[in-house]
């Protein structure tokens, strides 16, 4: 793994993401929440992106599911980046996110 040039608050989110373990992916997405300042929102936005480990995207596929709105929302957009678009219907058809986010990208 390339060490990222970046430092502090992002560059810790993206250390985390490029790991992407159950407890990195714990760790992005507990940042979530109704208080999260803008820009840690897009920090964690571009972090997720970064999560390829399949136990991190198996993690994020449970916070799709089970997280908090905002956590969903953005667990949403990182499955909606991918293409996979089968479990973002699912997620709709529960309720879990409306259809608006359902189909942004």
């Amino acid at each position: 793994m390339i060490k990222n040039k970046f430092h502090g608050k992002l560059g810790e989110l993206i250390e985390r993401a490029e790991s992407g373990n159950a407890e990195d992916v714990d760790f992005i997405i507990g940042h979530l929440t109704d208080k999260s300042s803008l820009a840690i929102t897009r920090y964690v936005d571009y972090a997720l992106s970064l999560v390829k480990n399949e136990i991190g995207i198996l993690r994020l596929e449970y916070y799709l599911f089970n997280g908090t709105l905002i956590q969903r929302n953005y667990c949403c957009l990182f499955f909606n980046r991918r293409l996979d678009y089968d479990i973002v219907d699912r997620a709709c058809r529960l309720g879990l996110i409306d259809e608006i986010q359902a189909f942004s990208r």
